[in-house]
């Protein structure tokens, strides 16, 4: 096996959960502020993923004060305490970019059916 490969494997976090674009997360994100650490939570919808396995990225994207603000997050960081996974959405499209031309109501993403 390749070393790279190896290396890899051994970074990869296993506790995460399985969310995908158009999914409401709220994301446990550790902060450092000179010698204090405490945990920062960011609440959006996830418009993209990029990469594999160990550098992985997803983006979240919230409206706070009327203001879009996306971040993007790698998976496998030290720094994110938790992921949890609000709702899923129903979305057919793996990049949601066009979310950041709509606004209120028209932003919205339909829940997916958890019937189904």
């Amino acid at each position: 096996m390749d070393k790279l490969k190896l290396v890899e494997q051994s970074l990869v976090n296993e506790d995460v959960p399985h969310f995908t674009a158009g999914d409401t997360v709220n994301v446990h994100y550790r902060v450092r502020e000179g010698d204090k650490e405490r945990i920062q939570q960011y609440e959006g919808v996830v418009i993209s993923e990029r990469g594999n396995s160990s550098n992985k990225t997803f983006t979240v994207r919230k409206i706070s004060s009327n203001v879009g603000v996306e971040r993007i997050f790698p998976l496998n960081s030290p720094f994110i305490a938790k992921i949890d996974v609000k709702k899923k959405g129903k979305v057919r499209r793996s990049k949601l970019f066009y979310l950041r031309e709509l606004r209120g109501k028209a932003a919205r993403i339909q829940e997916k059916d958890s019937r189904k």
